[in-house]
């Protein structure tokens, strides 16, 4: 079997922190390579950062955690639970001690001490692993039901799923594909498919049920997030495909149901087209990127 390849532009996790002035040159030297950095100066601003970006993960230095901020981290912790937050530790000395003790009562369960070397990379395994949990959610069950399928009908939905909350139209999905949009289209009418269009509008809607997991999030953030032009544009979107309002959307079907519903409607009905099917192919089972892209390469 041909091997594929897909490099997604360089897709970097975003990390925001609050640190002190000379932990941060040495937390983006830690990250470089592995994650981007976005620095504010108190728990309240660093909150802001996640409710208006994709961030894969906060650090919260001990030494910048006050008291008087502690319900603000209890609130992030609780609001953005998919959102990785870890505890950094610096140095060592007894105000640190108390502000370990008091983030661990805001269900705070990750600490990294950098006061040893191993510790930075310790850092960097945490903020660096899988780049969204709700594309692995998504991700897992999908090719549980679908079993073996082709390499490039693989790399398709990795792609699409990991893409999907900043990929609004197919043909910004096949220009990353490095596949022509009329040409993948094509080859999903011919195998009696549902569209890539179709695909990609209702694996956004799984992405948004994800978010609304959170507490965090308002049905304005989530679109925001995830690249629509407005609230309204969003409520027609999640209306055209499910009838209902994105409040009524976000009510009645919570992540487990919205995937449940995907997978009924969208995969198990078309499992046997799937497993012979090439999204990418160029002809005689190879791909348009076989020398480029191997499957699972999609950062």
């Amino acid at each position: 079997m041909q091997r594929v390849e897909f490099q997604a532009d360089s897709i970097a996790h975003i990390v925001a922190t609050v640190l002190r002035p000379d932990e941060r040159p040495r937390v983006d030297a830690a990250g470089n390579g592995c994650f981007a950095v976005v620095h504010r100066d108190s728990i309240p601003e660093a909150i802001r950062v996640v409710r208006e970006r994709a961030v894969d993960a906060v650090i919260l230095s001990v030494h910048r955690c006050p008291s008087a901020q502690i319900d603000a981290v209890e609130h992030l912790v609780r609001d953005f639970p998919e959102i990785p937050t870890v505890a950094l530790v610096s140095r060592h000395d007894p105000e640190a001690s108390q502000a370990l003790l008091d983030l661990g009562a805001t269900g705070i369960r990750q600490v990294v001490d950098v006061t040893a070397p191993s510790g930075w990379q310790r850092l960097r395994e945490l903020v660096s692993g899988p780049a969204s949990r709700s594309s692995a959610r998504i991700q897992g069950p999908l090719f549980d039901v679908l079993g073996e399928v082709p390499a490039d009908t693989r790399l398709f939905f990795e792609v699409m799923i990991r893409l999907a909350p900043e990929t609004v139209t197919v043909r910004r999905l096949a220009v990353r594909l490095h596949v022509r949009p009329s040409t993948l289209m094509s080859r999903f009418q011919r195998a009696g498919l549902p569209s890539p269009k179709s695909y990609l509008a209702m694996i956004r809607l799984l992405h948004a049920a994800a978010l609304f997991e959170g507490q965090g999030l308002s049905v304005a953030d989530v679109a925001y997030r995830l690249e629509y032009s407005s609230p309204q544009s969003f409520g027609r979107h999640v209306r055209a495909l499910m009838g209902i309002t994105s409040s009524e959307f976000r009510r009645r079907l919570p992540f487990a149901a919205a995937l449940d519903r995907f997978l009924a409607i969208m995969v198990t009905p078309y499992r046997e087209a799937l497993q012979s099917f090439h999204p990418l192919a160029a002809g005689n089972g190879t791909t348009d990127t076989a020398q480029r892209f191997p499957v699972g390469a999609t950062r």
